[in-house]
């Protein structure tokens, strides 16, 4: 991986200096908390990758779980539980399910609350003979998160009375003592733990991204060594040398000056989960205190014909970050002797060269229109290439925290919506109670669907507009 700011920038490098020197006490406080290898400090989650007992258990429930015929990993979790698993996946394969329909093990995420996906996951699973072919790992810290739990608790609903085994293909991953935990042990579910100061968002180098990526089948020893290669380079080196200082401080001065959207122009498509992954990473670290840095996502070069426009023409608030895969000799070509020969320029060229003629176009452009950006160059698009680029975004978005002065590792009005989301459920949760406590209601409740199904049109409207409940 490269990364390349000179000259694109745009910053006074005295203030580039200035700024990264202002971060050596916690510079310092970092090697401190990878040299005690443990995970007492809120920076933990920089331990991980050199967590060798870590790895050990994991793949005991890994040899465990591990079926010949195992087709479908399903994943029951949001944000920091599967964002990072998913950038993987997507990177190496699942952004090309579609066109693989015949390799598995396939992934399947579980986020968000949707009728139509789980009625056609049901779907799947009816087609499903075996509960080897299956394995469910729903990961949440506390066991209180409301999707995570509405997801599992329909998925095992679907599956509990075709195999009586179930429990067997299902991982929980929490922390120790947790709700989940307990409920895990008491249902006689394996389950892995991961450190109470590890957040979702710092979490793939743990249980989190560990076991379902090396269920997959993706080598997670290598990804955890390119990992510690760019823990180190991020927290050891000096000055100008160290990536993420430089990058964290550009990101913060040029912020300082009114750019306030941090764009990542991602020219590789399969890498847009990737882009997703560093979005939340971003806001939920440094968005807070009425500070903080709009995180966006594009992809080249399609964005280039939706919001290009904007980005160039528009105003000048965004510090971006073109992230794109070092080029390549042979490959795709375009045939020499084209079928419409409309563009005689692309003619007996490779799709690589082509992309890189857009990559570099993008460069010139923003160039001109004076705009400030940084570049990423990946060698390839690997899982040690996206374990350093995630690594190295961690521990940025460290120093970033640091320099806008805010607990980086904390999200507390994400709780907002989650206290007003159970408030709603509890009221309804109580109202459902009174109404069944009540034998007159639900004598009519059991009248009113009788006469439904005789066919006579009477709604749960109307035998609460009969029984004046409005």
């Amino acid at each position: 991986m490269k990364f390349s700011y000179q000259n694109t920038a745009r910053i006074v490098e005295d203030e580039l200096i200035k700024t990264i020197n202002s971060l050596s006490d916690y510079q310092s406080h970092l090697k401190d908390v990878v040299a005690t290898r443990g995970y007492d400090a809120d920076e933990a989650s920089m331990n991980l990758p050199s967590d060798v007992k870590l790895i050990q258990s994991v793949m005991q429930i890994v040899d465990k779980k591990k079926s010949d015929n195992l087709k479908y990993i399903i994943i029951i979790g949001i944000g920091g539980s599967n964002l990072g698993t998913k950038a993987i996946y997507d990177g190496l394969y699942g952004y090309y399910d579609v066109l693989r329909t015949d390799r598995f093990p396939k992934m399947i995420f579980l986020d968000t609350q949707d009728t139509d996906v789980l009625s056609n996951l049901s779907s799947l699973l009816s087609s499903l003979s075996d509960p080897n072919e299956i394995i469910i790992n729903a990961i949440s810290k506390s066991g209180g998160t409301t999707e995570t739990m509405a997801n599992f608790e329909v998925v095992f609903g679907m599956l509990k009375d075709r195999f009586s085994s179930i429990a067997n293909r299902i991982v929980f991953t929490t922390d120790e003592n947790s709700k989940f935990d307990l409920a895990g042990k008491n249902n006689s579910i394996d389950v892995l733990y991961l450190p109470q100061k590890v957040g979702g968002r710092y979490s793939i180098f743990s249980s989190v991204g560990l076991f379902p990526l090396a269920l997959l089948g993706v080598d997670i020893e290598k990804m955890m060594s390119s990992a510690v290669k760019m823990r180190d380079l991020c927290v050891n080196s000096e000055g100008l040398e160290n990536i993420a200082l430089v990058s964290a401080s550009i990101l913060f001065i040029l912020s300082q000056q009114g750019k306030n959207i941090n764009d990542n122009f991602i020219f590789a498509p399969q890498l847009e989960s990737m882009g997703k992954w560093y979005r939340q990473l971003m806001g939920e670290s440094v968005g807070k205190d009425g500070k903080g840095i709009t995180p966006t996502v594009s992809i080249g070069s399609t964005d280039l014909h939706s919001v290009g426009q904007l980005y160039l023409g528009g105003p000048k608030d965004k510090i971006t970050t073109f992230i794109y895969i070092k080029p390549t000799d042979g490959g795709v070509i375009v045939p020499q002797q084209a079928y419409l020969g409309l563009i005689e320029m692309i003619q007996g060229k490779s799709i690589s060269s082509i992309m890189q003629a857009i990559v570099q176009g993008t460069k010139k452009a923003y160039e001109n229109q004076n705009l400030p950006f940084m570049e990423i160059e990946l060698d390839e698009i690997s899982v040690s290439e996206i374990a350093a680029f995630m690594q190295f975004k961690m521990i940025e978005m460290m120093y970033l925290g640091k320099l806008f002065g805010v607990n980086t590792f904390d999200q507390p009005h994400v709780e907002l919506y989650k206290t007003e989301t159970k408030r709603i459920l509890e009221e309804s949760l109580k109202e459902t109670m009174e109404i069944m406590s009540d034998p007159t209601l639900m004598a009519a409740i059991q009248e009113g669907e009788a006469e439904i199904k005789a066919g006579k049109g009477i709604s749960w409207e109307d035998v609460k507009k009969e029984l004046d409940l409005e």
